[in-house]
């Protein structure tokens, strides 16, 4: 690989504002100008969706997508978000809506362009059929009314037409037949109504949905078959209402169709969401193995034909459980004492969660033995006054020989589920609950990060919940909650976080103890965490002799008080001290060297630790930032070569010492070695400056990997890597665009499809010149036999006045000016070749947008102009997007051929005709190429940035 660079270029130019555009570069099926500035790009679902963002401005504009009129779901790739092109793979209807692409560059308004997306898809229709009377009778009878319903999701709307068997059915050509538009839809018919069945009613119907072939989307088409037979679907359970199990056995419901034409198909669903994962389906039956009490609820069959209304069947599955066996005791209701006493009444209370609740059965023992209810000892199942599964035990005029252990057990009829049985113990040392906090466990205080123990100490007998709450009722607790259920009394926090300081509430439940009031104690919380402080990490450039103050705050601490700090570079301490009433400390490096250079670390230390601020003091340079004025910046300079003007402004060159030269690397892509090369820098560089530097002799169609790094005293600063490479000059914003014929799609001319034969791509090397030596070019425009040219062969079967016409790509000229300027203008050239004794025309026409039928003569020539190339320049102001059309003209013989090359647009009006003109594919090598491609350089820069 033999690259060369062709000097630096310092151009003092302005900033400038951004622009943008917005082009399509994946599958489009059409892109309609919707108003001036907005497009409509319409794309088939599934297909790759990208549009790319073309921006202008001076500093390099930072470039954001976004998206509205879409699902707020949709989300961006987030590396697409911020890129020149946006890509969506696999394009789903719910992304269509309004794409915008934003640039700003801190110059003026930021730019906005956006582009209607609309994704384009057809589903499977789906033909329904209705009875105009009651859908209980399940045949449809002569003298009945019929309704075929067809449907379809599309975008754009659907188009429906309908057969009978292979007779296409239309609006009055069968007076049993309507076809009409129900007025809940939308601009398409899609009902066909058959009045009072016939005989020839019964018969195949199809439907078929089109959206007219947009996007290449094919028609759909569905089919019915309408008979006497014809009728909604009707089933049958095979199976209880409810159905009661014991967790751990199979299931089996079994749903059957008992009528139905066409027949139907059965689903099965479930009330409260899915089915369990384990479900088994075989057609109308469901299985499930091993169910669990979470498998419970209401299961649904549905039969559907789409002929009338789905049948539904549905069965509730109930899971025999017992769980959650508590009991409270209660003190003689009418005298306020909470203690148990002699003589007095005392109730317990035993109560248990049951599925199904009226299967639930209690029995009570007392020392073993069992209990039967009597005038002193009242049992009652069931109490309406508390929740269900709730037995009390009432025992009146309290004995001594009443003390004992009391076991309420608790069932389920017809067994398989195991017992829960409840013991509770009544005696002269049954005592209700007090509760208390040790006096060292509140105020309690912990760092963040450990695991902490709160605890309330609970005496009486049997010992009671202890339910633990935030004081602030509006507070969750630690695990999301907002209660914890203990039954030691201790709430354990593991990880504790600063955000869990605060009050926690200890107090006794009614479950598993006394029903009184409820006891309740106070616990604090407090959570020493390390300052956090700000930033926590800086990094600082600043050249050498220069000096620096860094600042380190704190903002929030706990405890606050005792803050220290102390200021290191590296290990080395360079200051301590302690904060009175401020909340931050600086440190300041008077004149900078590269001993002082390195990472800064400020510690603000309190009793739960330290904060960190961190600075990065270096001299190094920060990074250039290329420059890409236009989309398409490279062109032709020989054939198989191409150039490329490499641009860039450095990022604030002001911060640190002078840079005094790049490091310049470029390699082949996909290959591992650097060639590199220094550029000297000389004199300063400002802010904003923008600065060229020319690469030659690159290989098409190879990209290249270009890494710039600058250097200072300090050394090397931060690299900046851009991928160039070489595409064929379309011009979706016209700046320049050149084309040699090069490239295998000639810059995207096209031959007309109404003239009377083809321009001819070729170059002198494969050119056959035996028959016809004395016409048409020995060379391409530079003089090389290999380069490209479009030509037209004149030899037979051409005829005279016979015409090839070759048209270019349409080019999207820069937005006008709102302020009232005029048109752009710019400079169109190309050279031609006309030598021979029968040379006929060439013919160059302007074609604006929208103006198909009208071409604006540009330019013509007729007649022997020589063996050699002539240049022909036309300044052009077109108002709208436009085309150019050249049109070769067969003359009255053989020897006539005409050559077109080197075909180029540049924005900004030609030079005069006494200058040189925009040579860009000189043959000359050496000093002379260099000095005359600055030249050039310097020329189209300027022009590009007329604005």
């Amino acid at each position: 690989m033999d690259v060369h660079g062709s000097g630096l270029l310092w151009l003092r130019w302005s900033q400038a504002p951004p622009t943008v555009r917005i082009v399509h570069s994946g599958l489009a099926c059409n892109i309609e100008e919707e108003r001036y500035s907005e497009r409509v790009y319409t794309i088939r679902e599934g297909e790759t969706l990208e549009l790319t963002c073309l921006v202008t401005g001076h500093p390099r504009p930072q470039i954001r997508w976004t998206k509205t009129a879409g699902s707020a779901s949709d989300r961006f790739q987030d590396s697409s978000v911020f890129n020149e092109t946006l890509r969506i793979a696999n394009i789903q209807r719910h992304q269509g809506g309004r794409y915008y692409c934003k640039a700003e560059n801190g110059l003026g308004s930021p730019a906005i362009k956006s582009i209607r997306v609309d994704v384009y898809y057809l589903d499977d229709p789906i033909v329904t059929v209705h009875q105009s009377i009651g859908e209980a009778k399940e045949q449809f009878y002569y003298e009945r009314t019929v309704f075929l319903r067809c449907v379809a999701n599309s975008n754009p709307p659907v188009r429906y037409s309908w057969r009978r068997g292979q007779e296409v059915l239309l609006q009055g050509s069968d007076k049993g037949v309507e076809i009409y538009e129900p007025f809940f839809t939308q601009g398409e018919t899609k009902i066909l109504k058959l009045k009072n069945l016939r005989p020839q009613d019964y018969a195949n119907y199809s439907c078929i949905a089109s959206v007219r072939n947009v996007c290449s989307i094919p028609d759909k088409m569905v089919s019915f078959r309408l008979s006497n037979k014809t009728a909604s679907p009707s089933i049958k359970l095979l199976v209880d209402d409810p159905i009661v199990v014991n967790p751990g056995e199979a299931i089996t419901l079994v749903c059957v169709t008992t009528g139905g034409e066409p027949a139907p198909s059965l689903t099965w669903v479930r009330s409260a969401g899915v089915l369990p994962e384990k479900t088994v389906l075989n057609g109308g039956t469901l299985t499930i193995p091993a169910i669990t009490s979470e498998d419970a609820g209401t299961y649904s069959c549905v039969a559907n034909n789409n002929v009338g209304n789905p049948a539904k069947k549905s069965t509730n599955i109930i899971v025999r459980a017992l769980k959650k066996g508590r009991f409270w005791i209660t003190p003689d209701p009418y005298h306020k004492d909470d203690n148990i006493q002699i003589g007095r009444e005392v109730k317990i209370s035993c109560q248990v969660e049951a599925v199904p609740s009226e299967e639930l059965t209690f029995s009570w023992f007392k020392n073993g033995r069992p209990l039967r209810s009597s005038e002193r000892m009242v049992i009652t199942q069931t109490d309406p006054d508390v929740s269900p599964g709730t037995t009390n035990l009432d025992i009146i005029d309290l004995k001594f020989t009443d003390f004992g252990t009391y076991t309420c057990v608790a069932s389920l009829k017809g067994g398989g589920i195991s017992d829960i049985s409840i013991d509770v113990n009544i005696s002269s040392s049954t005592v209700p609950p007090n509760l208390t906090v040790p006096q060292e466990k509140s105020p309690l205080v912990t760092r963040e990060g450990d695991t902490i123990e709160l605890q309330c100490q609970v005496t009486g007998k049997p010992k009671p919940i202890i339910l633990w709450s935030r004081a602030d009722k509006e507070v969750v607790m630690p695990d999301g909650a907002m209660q914890t259920e203990s039954y030691d009394g201790i709430l354990r926090i593991v990880n504790v976080s600063r955000e869990m300081t605060g009050t926690y509430r200890c107090q006794t439940s009614q479950y598993n103890g006394f029903n009184v009031k409820p006891r309740e104690a106070l616990v604090q919380l407090i959570v020493q965490y390390p300052p956090a402080v700000e930033p926590t990490f800086l990094e600082i450039r600043q050249g050498q002799g220069r000096s620096i103050t860094m600042s380190c705050r704190v903002l929030r601490a706990y405890p606050t008080r005792v803050l220290t700090y102390e200021w290191r570079l590296g290990s080395k301490l360079l200051r301590t001290g302690q904060f009175d009433v401020q909340d931050s400390t600086e440190y300041t490096v008077s004149s900078l060297s590269r001993d002082s250079y390195g990472i800064y670390n400020c510690n603000i230390i309190n009793e739960a630790g330290a904060g960190r601020c961190s600075f990065l003091v270096t001299g190094k340079a920060y990074a250039p930032e290329f420059y890409y004025d236009t989309y398409n910046p490279l062109w032709q300079n020989r054939p198989r070569v191409y150039s490329y003007s490499l641009q860039w402004t450095q990022m604030n060159p002001d911060a640190v010492d002078r840079i005094l030269a790049y490091r310049l690397g470029i390699r082949q892509a996909g290959q591992q070695r650097w060639w590199e090369q220094e550029i000297t820098v000389n004199g300063n560089i400002q802010k904003g400056e923008l600065i060229t530097y020319n690469l030659t002799e690159l290989i098409k169609p190879e990209a290249y990997e270009v890494r710039l790094t600058p250097i200072t005293r300090f050394g090397e600063g931060d690299s900046t890597i851009r991928v160039i490479k070489y595409s064929a000059p379309v011009n979706p914003h016209l700046r320049e665009f050149h084309c040699g014929f090069e490239d295998g799609n000639i810059c995207l001319f096209t031959q007309d499809d109404t003239d009377n034969f083809d321009w001819t791509k070729q170059s002198t090397a494969t050119r056959d010149t035996k028959y016809t030596p004395n016409t048409g070019p020995n060379a391409d425009r530079t003089g090389s036999k290999e380069g490209f040219y479009m030509y037209i062969e004149t030899s037979r079967p051409r005829l005279e006045g016979e015409k090839a016409r070759l048209v270019s790509p349409v080019f999207s000229v820069a937005p006008k000016n709102p302020y009232g300027a005029t048109n752009t203008a710019y400079c169109f050239s190309f050279y031609y070749h006309m030598y021979g004794q029968h040379i006929g025309s060439l013919n160059v026409y302007l074609r604006l947008k929208g103006q198909t039928t009208i071409e604006n003569p540009l330019w013509s020539s007729s007649g022997n102009k020589g063996q050699h190339w002539n240049q022909a320049r036309v300044n052009i102001n077109p108002p709208t997007s436009f085309q150019l059309i050249f049109e070769g003209i067969r003359g009255p013989g053989i020897e006539g051929d005409i050559a077109i090359d080197d075909v180029s647009i540049v924005e900004g009006e030609c030079m005069k005709s006494d200058q040189p003109a925009n040579n860009l594919r000189s043959g000359a090598v050496g000093t002379l190429a260099h000095i005359r491609l600055i030249a050039v350089i310097i020329l189209m820069s300027v022009l590009s940035h007329q604005r």
